[in-house]
């Protein structure tokens, strides 16, 4: 009834979400309960949940939600332990399996194909041609992967400008393409042009200037905007939306077999964290018991403390001190019996034990 209540009380919440008819999202909830909803967030904290197996936003996106709730205070042991336990599976998939070794975006295929150039980015001149989303997207990747400087060329200038602002970067005339191109190691070409853009003889003559050092040229225009016969000088590597998607397909492939790898380790850490749970809920009860016990050896001890006579502070240390260490060692088995059972989910054992010793639910 509680999973029940709180369900609706959060449709009810999410429902007065501005610019969404009413009752709109009610249809699209699911919950999960106990072992399917500790998999389900390792799964998704794990990026096996979603629609680009392996992507590493998500991490990031649980991370937030978690800090939000604490907060908020909403965070209770549970839930603390629950994620915190998350992070740790999350990043055991990451290291032990290669789910994002490999990229499944064209944006971040510049970095991949980057790096099979160049070995290291750090230092790399990024030039873009066109300032569109796709663009701007691959040179954040190149930027994070250790590039440098950012070069824009575009034939609207503001576009351009805007851009070079955001990655403290430059923004040149589309007419001085040649000379950006001298300077550039990665070159991505994203514009809404019919035609060609970067030709051979606009390549040859940047060339000229650049000597025989390499250029990445990555083509992620539709149509093509770099003419293929670019890819005929010497030292200028030439890839085109065709080659980014054909990789991609197959790393995706690798990818969801890695996910099967990835799938065992999430199973096996569900099973650890259940464990690991029992252990928790025990323990306020073995608290309770160990708390009842000794306290009934020092209502004892006061009941005959008249008949000791007078003793001195060190003595009375020693008596209480020998009491407490007797109850503990007559209490230990019991303690341990009592934690087996609830390893074991007897729960009429556990029960019994604390129906002996008159201890609440």
């Amino acid at each position: 009834m509680n999973t029940l209540r709180s369900r609706k009380r959060l449709a009810e919440f999410l429902d007065t979400t501005p610019n969404l008819p009413h009752g709109f999202l009610t249809d699209h909830l699911y919950s999960h309960r106990d072992e399917e909803a500790i998999r389900h967030i390792f799964r998704v904290a794990s990026s096996l949940d979603s629609m680009v197996v392996g992507e590493p936003q998500v991490l990031g996106q649980v991370r937030h939600a978690y800090s939000l709730a604490v907060e908020a205070g909403t965070a209770g042991r549970v839930l603390n332990r629950l994620v915190h336990h998350t992070f740790h599976v999350a990043k055991r998939v990451r290291s032990e399996t290669g789910i994002a070794s490999s990229a499944v975006s064209i944006s971040y295929m510049a970095v991949e194909l980057g790096k099979k150039i160049f070995d290291s980015l750090k230092g790399r001149v990024v030039l873009l041609i066109g300032a569109g989303e796709m663009a701007e997207l691959s040179a954040r990747h190149l930027v994070n992967a250790g590039a440098t400087r950012v070069v824009i060329a575009n034939r609207t200038p503001e576009a351009a400008q805007r851009l070079a602002q955001e990655f403290d970067g430059v923004a040149v005339p589309f007419e001085q393409l040649s000379q950006s191109l001298a300077e550039a190691d990665v070159v991505i070409c994203s514009t809404g042009a019919p035609d060609y853009v970067l030709t051979e003889e606009i390549m040859r003559s940047a060339k000229e200037q650049k000597r025989n050092r390499p250029t990445c040229v990555i083509d992620i225009s539709v149509p093509r905007n770099v003419d293929p016969a670019v890819g005929k000088v010497p030292n200028v590597f030439v890839f085109d939306i065709d080659d980014l998607e054909s990789v991609i397909s197959s790393n995706i492939r690798e990818r969801e077999r890695e996910a099967e790898r990835a799938e065992l380790i999430v199973q096996s850490e569900v099973m650890q964290f259940q464990q690991s749970l029992r252990a928790m809920d025990i323990g306020p009860t073995i608290g309770a018991l160990r708390q009842k016990l000794q306290q009934v050896a020092r209502l004892e001890m006061e009941r005959q403390r008249k008949r000791l006579g007078s003793l001195t502070a060190e003595q009375e240390a020693a008596i209480e001190a020998l009491l407490l260490s007797t109850v503990n060692k007559i209490s230990h088995p019991v303690l341990n019996q009592m934690r087996r059972s609830y390893e074991l989910s007897d729960s009429e054992t556990v029960q019994a034990l604390r129906d002996i010793f008159g201890l609440e639910e």
